[in-house]
């Protein structure tokens, strides 16, 4: 059993990532109740500073994904009410949760990262889009990967073959956010992996490959029981597997995150990592592949939430 009294899952949220998040928090409630500890499970609705302020749990698990989940918000505000909680500060959520920023970042401390173009929805509008896309093509080649700058679950990303793929694949971009990463697309494997810190410093869990059945990693593919296929650890050599962990909790320190992340790569045909992004909240649904990194790693999910937990508590 915990010490600690009573903890908060906060899960659902507005983001487009909704039901993902439902889906996150109802597991990692279970695994903690199953660590034996009292937990309740929150929306993050005008209900929440209330309930808060009139019992204020011991500490917090977040459990939102994109939004006000993962750009530091409701950290801040948590903050506010002076109540613990485990993961990254607002600071370091704002940097990380904006890919382009983040990629910067790491490039920085000499991490491999994909070269590049930020586009806003005004910039590609008023400059002329055809113009501007030609000149990303002739910069970046083919294929291209565009997604959103910001959010998750590969919500508005897609894979870029032709040229004339290019403007429909910005136009499902924008939808989803107000500013589009055009990456020059990396062929190799797809690998995630997760960072803890339990007490002695980040730690990089196995590397889980990611084999979706239609080639792209996409939404259906994410939460669709079936359609991926994974390998836990990763069918890596150690050689490369550490490269990807090296990577994982250099990205993890050099963005200020704190006692879990998740960082995701290709892995070319040289076997050289290449930096795509990282999650600050990563999923923690039945398919999702912390828990994978978890298991694979011979540890119990329900003891490495509840450690995280009584850390964030103490935490001073």
């Amino acid at each position: 059993m915990s010490d600690l009294g009573h903890v908060l899952v906060l899960a659902g949220g507005l983001s487009y990532e909704r039901e993902v998040s439902l889906r996150s928090g109802r597991r990692v409630s279970d695994v903690l109740r199953a660590a034996g500890m009292d937990v309740e499970t929150r929306d993050t609705d005008a209900s929440l500073v209330p309930s808060v302020l009139a019992d204020p749990p011991d500490a917090v698990f977040v459990t939102l994904h994109g939004g006000a989940g993962e750009d530091g918000a409701i950290r801040s505000v948590l903050e506010l009410l002076s109540v613990p909680y485990v993961g990254a500060g607002p600071d370091a959520c704002r940097v990380a949760f904006d890919k382009p920023s983040a990629k910067a970042v790491v490039r920085s401390f000499d991490v491999r990262t994909p070269e590049s173009v930020t586009l806003p929805k005004e910039t590609f509008h008023d400059l002329g889009a055809s113009a501007v896309l030609a000149r990303i093509v002739a910069r970046l080649g083919l294929p291209l990967f565009v997604k959103p700058a910001r959010g998750g679950s590969a919500l508005g990303a897609s894979m870029v073959r032709t040229a004339e793929e290019l403007p429909a694949a910005m136009v499902g971009c924008f939808a989803y956010g107000d500013t589009a990463l055009i990456e020059r697309y990396v062929k190799g494997i797809e690998v995630a992996v997760s960072v803890v810190d339990l007490g002695d410093g980040p730690v990089a869990l196995p590397p889980v490959e990611i084999v979706p059945d239609k080639g792209v990693y996409d939404y259906a593919a994410r939460y669709t029981a079936g359609h991926t296929e994974f390998f836990a650890p990763a069918r890596l050599s150690p050689e490369v597997a550490t490269a990807c962990a090296d990577m994982a909790v250099t990205a993890h320190s050099a963005l200020g995150l704190r006692d879990i992340s998740r960082t995701d790569l290709i892995v070319d045909a040289d076997g050289l990592p290449h930096f795509l992004e990282v999650n600050v909240a990563p999923g923690m649904t039945e398919v999702s592949l912390l828990p994978m990194s978890v298991e694979a790693a011979g540890q119990d999910l329900g003891t490495v939430c509840r450690t995280l937990l009584e850390r964030a508590a103490t935490r001073p």
